[in-house]
């Protein structure tokens, strides 16, 4: 009797299913209840809660206690620790540090000028040899750059790609409990 196997509540695999039409019935059935959850987790715990699901046919649903563009931003921002904009002028950083870094650059230059300069004094028709110091400096500022623009790629793709997610979900008409 310990050992026997009770009728109710059985753990189920976790599997594809195999079916696509049997994959969307599922869905259908499970999608209502996978946001009344959500929301009593929201209601419950104070918590911002979104869920997004795309249909097996490729149809995206959204449900939240907020909307879910308000709650991506919000998750955004916490990724991007304040690097897109300087609150204090509203400028980006990005183009500050791209000025700083042109500022930096053309001293690089102007030291190099000088140096090739007093070279060309004192060993007049010789040879200028390359300065190592000046070339990993152009080597860490080219880094820092390819930096600086990738972060501002990403800033401006999020900020492009910005669209309303929170889409009600309605009841399908093949959709059976």
């Amino acid at each position: 009797m310990e050992n026997e196997i009770k009728k109710g509540r059985q753990k189920i695999e976790l599997n594809l299913i195999e079916s696509e039409r049997a994959r969307a019935i599922s869905f259908s059935k499970r999608k209502k209840t996978l946001f009344q959850d959500a929301e009593k987790l929201a209601n419950r715990s104070g918590d911002e809660v979104g869920i997004m699901l795309f249909s097996p046919g490729g149809k995206p649903f959204s449900c939240g206690s907020t909307s879910i563009e308000d709650i991506t931003d919000k998750f955004l921002k916490g990724k991007l620790k304040d690097r897109q904009h300087d609150h204090a002028e509203g400028k980006p950083i990005g183009f500050e540090e791209l000025e700083d870094l042109r500022k930096e650059l053309k001293m690089l230059n102007e030291k190099e000028r000088r140096r090739i300069l007093m070279y060309k004094i004192t060993h007049p028709g010789s040879e200028i040899p390359p300065d190592k110091y000046m070339e990993e400096q152009r080597v860490a500022m080219l880094l820092r750059v390819k930096k600086i623009l990738n972060e501002t790629k990403n800033a401006i793709l999020g900020e492009h790609f910005k669209f309303d997610l929170n889409v009600v979900p309605q009841p399908e008409e093949d959709e059976s409990s």
